[in-house]
């Protein structure tokens, strides 16, 4: 399946979603019925956007009120030129300690992407509708033999942690490894499913 393109809005140059997330939207698709996508530490947003516009609603969540912003803009933009779904923006500093300001199983999907937070990982799991997803890719240690992108153990998984992280989730597809564009990066890779 070929990559999502998202436009930020300050540029016409394509932002691509991770082929993880690609790989998912069919399923994340099925799971519509039992909540909005919510889309933690966003950024950009390039998987919130790619959502809205395969007609799911979404949530993104970020610190940052920039990029929100630009996020924001952005999908006012694409709505007026094709149809999109319902996008609601929230700054939140998810590593404040105050969880994730969802209500119990509102969500249909929660995508996260480049961001770790263990604390973080039961109001994941509390955050989805039973039968709801979870698409989850991060760094590894392994990111470090590559020279960027995060260093410090905070923001690197072990070997296995991920899928560790979330046992109350049925895993349905967990991967570890190198991946080679558009950037190369080491990253884990967890689909899992709350029963």
């Amino acid at each position: 399946m070929p990559a999502v393109a998202a436009k930020t809005a300050d540029t016409a140059r394509p932002v691509e979603t991770s082929s993880f997330f690609d790989a998912s939207l069919g399923r994340v698709r099925e799971t519509r019925a039992l909540g909005p996508v919510l889309d933690l530490a966003c950024g950009r947003g390039r998987h919130a956007l790619a959502c809205t516009d395969a007609g799911l609603p979404a949530i993104a969540l970020d610190r940052s009120a920039d990029h929100l912003a630009e996020l924001a803009a952005a999908h006012r933009a694409r709505s007026r030129t094709q149809m999109s779904a319902a996008l609601l923006c929230a700054r939140t500093d998810l590593e404040a300690g105050l969880g994730i300001p969802v209500k119990t199983g509102a969500c249909g999907s929660i995508l996260v992407f480049r961001f770790l937070f263990r604390p973080l990982a039961g109001a994941i799991t509390d955050a989805l509708a039973p039968g709801g997803l979870l698409v989850y890719e991060t760094f590894t240690r392994e990111q470090r033999s590559l020279g960027y992108g995060p260093t410090r153990e905070d923001f690197l998984l072990a070997p296995g942690e991920l899928r560790d992280l979330f046992p109350a989730l049925e895993t349905l597809e967990y991967d570890e490894g190198l991946i080679d564009a558009p950037t190369p990066r080491h990253t884990g890779r967890l689909l899992a499913r709350k029963r």
